[in-house]
């Protein structure tokens, strides 16, 4: 019966008991400490007057340089991580300055690697294991996902691993070295922070703020970002990027972009070419993928714009997907939504080699203005014809 004492008694009963019952199950996830990620402060880089733009690897190497400096409890290892200074020399010469035991190479051997970081982690070290390229992470799968991601939560609280996982990926040319399987991390490696930061200044800082605090994390570099140039702080470091919050690169009000990584470069320039015609997209960077968007400052975009496309260089379903559920659902974006949202992704299948199979095989500069202009041509066919 509606409205009886029995009822309420009931429903407390109930409610009471999941109180109570449920953290003994999900509790400890992530670290529930002072030193969660979540609770250290973020530290803007800053710059002098006549900073000067520097390949950005050098950036990631001075600040690694840094932190062997003055955390003598920190280490890397991994293939060609040592005598030549990474693939993309980001530790180029560190091995020379710190010696092999804490810059050092390794075999071709993932799941070893991240079992030694595991260990080294749980004794109280601070390794940072590289793998060489994101499609490798593959072949730790199992160990980050089985190990690493649970070690927290199934020990409820009582250990810890603050293992930081190197890599990079994302676009380059070529089918094991152009994947980008982000969607298959976030849904597999719940428990371990991934960080997306699309160039080396804010890696680096994801660098300094994982070292100072007590859980997990995977930074994937963008692989093509190395070359670019960026301003070289002056506070190497000591600048730390926050995890779980997005960062708005372009303001607009007709359309929110959302992406990440090396995508972000393609959406900027595609943002150009759409004002052109007459429609103003504004661009976010989720920068973090797990946690995503804390402060849900993605849907106070949404709520402006009215309309939504989630970027990615995943597969249809992935991390795009994902990302659209937190804002629609998650976030109640649904009610600010003038046109249907929408996501525009790689194809279904590993990106073909060459200069061309990347063109077509992941989203490109057109792509993205064609995907945009279709959703206005909708809302004003006589503003804007059907381009086809």
């Amino acid at each position: 019966e509606e409205n009886t004492s029995a009822k309420s008694e009931l429903i407390n009963w109930i409610d009471n008991y999941i109180n109570v019952t449920q953290p003994d199950y999900s509790s400890h996830l992530h670290s529930e400490s002072e030193f969660s990620a979540l609770n250290i402060e973020a530290v803007v880089p800053t710059y002098d007057a006549d900073a000067e733009d520097v390949d950005a690897r050098l950036i990631l190497r001075d600040n690694f340089d840094k932190i062997f400096a003055n955390k003598p409890e920190t280490l890397i290892f991994g293939e060609d991580t040592g005598n030549i200074g990474d693939v993309n020399q980001g530790l180029e010469g560190m091995q020379e300055k710190y010696g092999e035991f804490r810059v050092a190479d390794t075999g071709i051997r993932e799941a070893t690697i991240l079992g030694q970081g595991i260990g080294m982690a749980m004794r109280g070290l601070r390794p940072i294991a590289e793998i060489q390229y994101l499609d490798y992470i593959l072949y730790a799968l199992q160990i980050m996902s089985d190990d690493l991601a649970t070690l927290h939560y199934r020990t409820k609280g009582k250990q810890k691993a603050p293992l930081i996982v190197r890599t990079r990926g994302h676009r380059l040319e070529g089918i094991w070295h152009s994947g980008s399987p982000m969607g298959g991390l976030v849904h597999l490696l719940r428990g371990i922070h991934i960080l997306v930061p699309r160039n080396m200044t804010i890696a680096a800082g994801f660098y300094n703020t994982l070292l100072e605090c007590d859980e997990p994390g995977l930074i994937v570099e963008c692989l093509n970002g190395y070359r670019l140039k960026e301003k070289m702080p002056n506070n190497l470091g000591e600048f730390r990027t926050p995890v779980g919050e997005v960062e708005t690169l372009r303001e607009g009000d007709d359309i929110t972009l959302v992406s990440y990584g090396s995508t972000l470069r393609i959406i900027e320039q595609a943002a150009k070419e759409l004002l052109e015609v007459g429609i103003s997209a504004e661009i976010i960077d989720v920068q973090s993928l797990l946690p995503l968007d804390l402060n849900h400052d993605m849907v106070k975009s949404v709520a402006k714009t009215n309309r939504l496309l989630v970027i990615d260089e995943d597969v249809p379903g992935g991390a795009s997907a994902y990302i659209l559920q937190e804002i629609v659902e998650n976030q109640n974006g649904y009610k600010h939504l003038d046109s249907k949202p929408q996501t525009l992704t790689a194809k279904a299948h590993r990106p073909a080699y060459g200069t061309d199979g990347d063109y077509f095989s992941k989203p490109s500069a057109e792509d993205i203005f064609e995907k945009v202009y279709e959703i206005f041509n909708e809302v004003d066919p006589n503003q804007f014809p059907a381009l086809k």
